[in-house]
């Protein structure tokens, strides 16, 4: 027997609603950039770009969508334009060379220059933005997908952001980590630095390895022309320009505080205390902390302290420390290092390695792009180990012009470059890399227990 309720009756037609359906159309494509085509041909209308050396990028561009609902021709009749749901590109980034690459912005507003590099870590960009040694520089990541952690107060590297503008493919909408106190544009925006996203990363990072690292301009004034950005771009340098004086302390301060107990990865840990100084050219919180975690007591100075007066604190070690910019452009620096080189037992990490490097009479070179990334295999030649290292630099020692007596330690085994230097006689270690990472993998923190023991073997 049928229920009543379930026995068909009647067909009653739908309610018609014809102004609540919505019209459905394709989605728009990207307005960044799709393609970069190297031509030797003159480029067709449809390729934007200045066209120098025959390297443009191409750039498709679709009218805006407007949404309306579709209920006949006449209800579409001045009914206002829906705004999109997602952002449109803002923001331009016009390389030396020529080529503009369409983007969206996120982080400060304004019109910013500096030189591109990439970097090749997977994730760390928090203490890649508070790295002084990337002052002046737009930070590229060739990993597509950042944002996704957020940034905390516990992953600054120094006081302030150094960078000129951060580039990334993908900047995630939302964060999921549970050391995050706010995302990343917040946090740009809070500090004045620009970024921009929606950008073939990967094409920008192919032109940097192809012709090495360019000047370029990052720009979300819409009054400014594209010629006019490049102008801008060819106009500025960064080789020869002093970067460590605007980077480093004031005065001397003292720095006691040892990696957490959370992180804390060595036991193997001094139980005498040797007393460093550093000079601040640029120095990275977490090389302290390593020092400090192998029981050094610590006085920070900075770049321009007098060597005397280090001297006469009787130090048992000396760290020069990581920097931004051209050693050949620090001669004080140069001349600082070659007062203290022999007296005590002396440490040079990056800038301090090349400084090193210098005062011992060798020469230093611009790289064609640099060392940027948390994935650098090192070999150490005394011993065969190969550690995978943290690195960041543009300039390199040539270890050809170095005096007799300086042993090349470690190689870079991308391109066979100098990482690692040490003179027995002059009571001297150098790394061209960070041993204490951050971010990175932590193989060669063994290097602050070789300099340990150069302090220890110089009190006997």
């Amino acid at each position: 027997r049928k229920h009543p309720l379930l026995t068909p009756g009647p067909a009653s037609p739908l309610p018609s609603f014809p102004n609540m359906l919505p019209q459905m159309r394709p989605l728009p494509s990207s307005p960044a950039i799709h393609a970069v085509h190297r031509r030797t041909s003159p480029a067709p209308p449809s390729i934007r770009g200045l066209g120098q050396h025959g390297r443009v990028a191409l750039v498709r561009t679709t009218a805006p969508v407007v949404c309306r609902s579709v209920a006949s021709p006449a209800a579409n009749q001045g009914a206002p334009a829906v705004e999109r749901p997602w952002k449109l590109s803002d923001a331009r980034l016009v390389l030396e060379d020529g080529s503009v690459w369409n983007a969206k912005s996120f982080g400060a507003s304004g019109t910013q220059v500096g030189e591109v590099v990439f970097n090749t870590s997977l994730t760390g960009y928090q203490e890649i933005l508070t790295d002084p040694s990337y002052a002046g520089q737009f930070v590229l990541m060739t990993n597509p997908h950042i944002g996704n952690t957020g940034v905390n107060s516990g992953d600054e590297e120094s006081i302030k952001c150094f960078l000129g503008g951060l580039i990334v493919r993908s900047l995630s909408i939302c964060t999921s980590n549970w050391r995050c106190t706010e995302t990343l544009d917040e946090y740009l925006r809070k500090r004045n630095i620009m970024g921009i996203y929606d950008v073939d990363t990967r094409a920008i990072t192919r032109r940097l390895r192809e012709d090495g690292s360019l000047i370029g301009v990052l720009s979300t004034d819409q009054s400014l022309k594209d010629k006019e950005l490049l102008e801008m771009a060819k106009n500025w340098k960064i080789v020869g320009v002093d970067l460590i004086s605007d980077v480093t302390c004031d005065a001397p301060y003292e720095w006691v505080d040892k990696t957490g107990s959370g992180w804390e990865f060595n036991d193997n840990q001094s139980s005498e205390t040797f007393h460093v100084v550093v000079y601040d050219f640029g120095v990275k919180h977490n090389i302290l902390r390593r020092l400090a975690s192998y029981g050094c007591k610590i006085t920070v100075v900075p770049a321009s302290w007098p060597a005397s007066d280090v001297l006469n604190l009787k130090p048992d070690g000396v760290l020069f420390s990581n920097g931004p910019g051209d050693p050949a452009a620090v001669p004080y620096a140069v001349k600082t290092v070659q007062e203290i080189v022999g007296k005590v037992p002396v440490f040079g990490i990056c800038m301090g390695h090349q400084l090193i490097g210098q005062a011992l009479g060798g020469k230093t070179f611009k790289m064609k792009f640099g060392h940027h990334g948390g994935n650098h295999p090192v070999r150490d030649n005394r011993t065969g180990r190969v550690d995978i290292s943290a690195q960041n630099h543009n300039y390199a020692v040539d270890p050809e012009s170095l005096p007799e007596g300086v042993q090349v330690t470690h190689i870079n085994l991308n391109d066979q470059s100098c990482a690692g230097l040490v003179f027995p006689k002059m009571k001297l270690m150098s790394l061209q890399y960070h041993p204490e990472s951050s971010p990175g993998p932590h193989d060669s923190d063994l290097a602050f227990g070789e300099f340990v023991e150069l302090m220890k073997n110089n009190r006997l």
